[in-house]
Formats: C-alpha cells, sequence, structure tokens
C-alpha cells in the first residue's frame, strides 16, 4: 500500500498543475490529482461559474407562477465529493482565510454553508489553474 501511495506523491509532485492545486490549504497530491483527473483540461470552461455548476454546487431553481422547484443536483459527484472533503480541511487549516471566513458567514445551517464554501473553494482552484500562479490567501 505504502508503494502506491508513493507513487501517487512522485505522480502529483511531477505534474504542474498539482502542485499549483496543493498550494491551497487542505488540498494534499491525492485530492489535487483527484480534482485535476474530474475537471480535465480548465480551458474548456470559458469562465469560474461554468466550472461551479458543472460540479453540481451551482444553486438550481425554477419557478413557475406559485410554485417553485428546487432541482436536484446535477454533475460530477466525484467531484463535488471531493470538493466537500477538501473544503472541511481548508477549514479547520485557516478557519480565518477566505473559504473559512465565507463558510463561518453562512447563516443557512452547515449543509448550505458547505456547499457555498466549495463552491468558492472551486472558483479559486479554477483561477489557480487558468493564472498558473500558486495561491496566495
Amino acid at each position: 500500500m505504502d508503494d502506491i501511495s508513493n507513487r501517487i506523491k512522485d505522480i502529483a509532485e511531477d505534474s504542474e498543475d498539482a502542485k499549483l492545486l496543493m498550494s491551497i490549504p487542505g488540498i494534499s497530491f491525492y485530492s489535487a490529482l483527484f480534482i485535476l483527473s474530474e475537471i480535465g483540461d480548465i480551458n474548456r470552461f470559458p469562465d469560474s461559474e461554468h466550472l461551479v455548476s458543472y460540479a453540481g454546487l451551482a444553486p438550481s431553481t425554477r419557478s413557475s407562477g406559485t410554485k417553485v422547484y428546487h432541482g436536484p443536483k446535477q454533475g460530477s459527484n466525484y467531484l463535488r465529493w471531493i470538493l466537500t472533503q477538501v473544503t472541511w480541511a481548508n477549514v479547520r487549516k485557516e478557519p480565518n482565510g477566505t473559504v473559512g471566513n465565507f463558510y463561518f458567514k453562512k447563516k443557512k445551517g452547515i449543509v448550505k454553508a458547505l456547499v457555498a464554501a466549495s463552491a468558492k473553494l472551486l472558483r479559486i482552484v479554477y483561477w489557480v489553474l487558468k493564472e498558473h500562479m500558486p495561491y496566495q490567501s
């Protein structure tokens, strides 16, 4: 098992994009490679909102007359899962950081705060990859 972990770590250290993602608090070598494999080429998304929507982290509401429908989450289940895990780690590591402050300001419950903070973190991921610049808080 250690051989596999070491191989994954070596692959992450050889990847420029993975190193950029690992500059974000809470993202390790495994989660960086996982995010990259789910996103693919970042240039296929015209902006960060398209990536957030692809991950299923954008709120979906439709209304007709007096009826309001809140749609189910669509998008990559795996990307959404890893982002929630990374968001928890980020909030624990930097509670006063960009994502931590955003998480703790939400007043509508833990789940909604987590989804909103995950979307915020994914926007950061987008710009780190798009600009090829390490994260700076």
